[in-house]
């Protein structure tokens, strides 16, 4: 996978850098795996905008994702790689040997003709899920899930992954992307691989009619609103609007908004890095 980097024809191919797409197979989706998807616009079900910046963009249809990975009784074989307009990652439609076919998140350097499995027993190889137990340490996993049987919750967007640190009696202890450390059950799944698009990070839109294709509005400062508008808004001139605060005015930049009563905060052996 890379990016594509354009000459400055026009001001906005000037700083423009997208993905190249050379990774793609189709780009037909299977239908039998599509919903359609509605767009709020940030409104709630009373037409109140609720969360500010949202509305048009482009018409999508949802992929029917299998978070769950439970199908254990066969083998799949990989059939397409594809671009999925609602993840940073690629997907990869699977057959398997019943005739079903799935979507899943496709790790980086999976191929298409390349046979996955999941399950107890399982090879821990590219592409197969198996519990935690199974795993060797120091493994890179990805859609991890934090309850059997809830389906991959965790390390599912682009370039992401999670490191397989210990096993410690019936709870695993994985090193998270954001560098925090923490304890799931054993009996939990996760995939083997680290996800794919690693080099979305890099991409930028160049101009603003891509933010609005993707469904983004303009998004503006607090500290040139008015005083009705935003706590940090108002004064003579460009003032600096005082304290960092949100909207609603829960302050920024430090402020801790986790609840100190949460019941996973047990399971949390380090905080994330700051």
């Amino acid at each position: 996978m890379a990016v594509r980097k354009f000459k400055p024809v026009t001001p906005g191919q000037r700083n423009k850098v997208i993905s190249a797409f050379d990774d793609i197979t189709t780009n037909k989706p299977h239908k039998a795996l599509l919903e359609p998807l509605k767009h709020t616009g940030g409104r709630n079900h009373s037409g109140h905008m609720t969360m500010r910046c949202i509305g048009g963009g482009h018409k999508r249809m949802y992929r029917i994702i299998d978070f769950l990975r439970d199908k254990d009784t066969c083998k799949a074989t990989v059939l397409t790689i594809e671009y999925d307009p609602n993840r940073s990652a690629r997907i990869a439609l699977v057959g398997y040997e019943d005739g079903e076919k799935r979507y899943i998140i496709a790790p980086a350097g999976l191929k298409v003709g390349q046979e996955i499995a999941s399950g107890s027993g399982v090879a821990p190889e590219l592409g197969n899920t198996l519990p935690l137990s199974e795993i060797p340490i120091g493994t890179l996993v990805h859609n991890i899930e934090l309850r059997p049987g809830q389906g991959g919750a965790m390390a599912r967007s682009a370039g992401t992954f999670a490191q397989l640190a210990a096993r410690e009696g019936k709870h695993a202890v994985l090193r998270l992307p954001s560098g925090e450390t923490r304890m799931v059950l054993v009996t939990c799944r996760a995939t083997v691989g680290v996800v794919s698009n690693s080099e979305h990070s890099l991409e930028s839109s160049g101009k603003a009619g891509r933010s609005r294709n993707l469904g983004r509005r303009p998004h503006v400062r607090g500290v040139v609103m008015n005083p009705v508008d935003h706590p940090m808004g108002g004064g003579e001139g460009r003032a600096s609007g005082g304290h960092p605060r949100s909207r609603k005015g829960i302050p920024a930049k430090g402020y801790k908004t986790r609840n100190p009563k949460a019941t996973s905060n047990k399971f949390i052996i380090e905080r994330r890095k700051k």
